[in-house]
């Protein structure tokens, strides 16, 4: 145990989230995504849902500030406008700790089955919810006094 860790970062999971670099993608899927097949890295987080998870992991993790979409979902029922309420509330979380306005850049389902084969890694929640899957992309670790837009 690590203090001021939260305890579902598992080793595993830190060492993976620590080696990526600026602009890797990081994949966070339900329990119906085939995460195994896409060929990257898989932690499980065992009884663990999305927003949990998300949580600990933008506890250690910058998403990207660099780039339109840091954070990016799966298309719901081939309608980019249409989110689920899960969605909704995984972007309020996001922007919440987030340096700039922040929108979801919108995947397709086979594209984002597609994208996850250039993925980082995978991290394999038991989210229910259908469409729980998203992508998030690493940011920037900023010494202290510098702003989170490098200047």
């Amino acid at each position: 145990m690590l203090k001021g860790i939260d305890p579902l970062l598992n080793g595993d999971l830190l060492k993976i989230l620590d080696e990526m670099g600026h602009g890797d993608q990081l994949l966070l899927a339900d329990r119906n995504y085939p995460a195994f097949s896409a060929g990257r890295p898989v932690v499980r987080l065992g009884e663990c849902g999305t927003l949990r998870a998300l949580d600990a992991i933008l506890s250690v993790f910058p998403l990207d500030a660099f780039v339109e979409h840091p954070l990016e979902r799966m298309e719901v029922k081939d309608d980019p406008a249409l989110t689920t309420p899960l969605q909704d509330r995984v972007l309020a979380v996001a922007a919440a700790g987030h340096p700039a306005d922040l929108e979801y850049g919108v995947v397709p389902r086979h594209d984002f089955y597609r994208r996850a084969q250039s993925a980082y890694a995978i991290v394999h929640t038991l989210e229910s919810e259908p469409y729980s899957c998203f992508i998030l992309h690493k940011g920037v670790v900023f010494p202290p006094g510098m702003a989170e837009d490098g200047s």
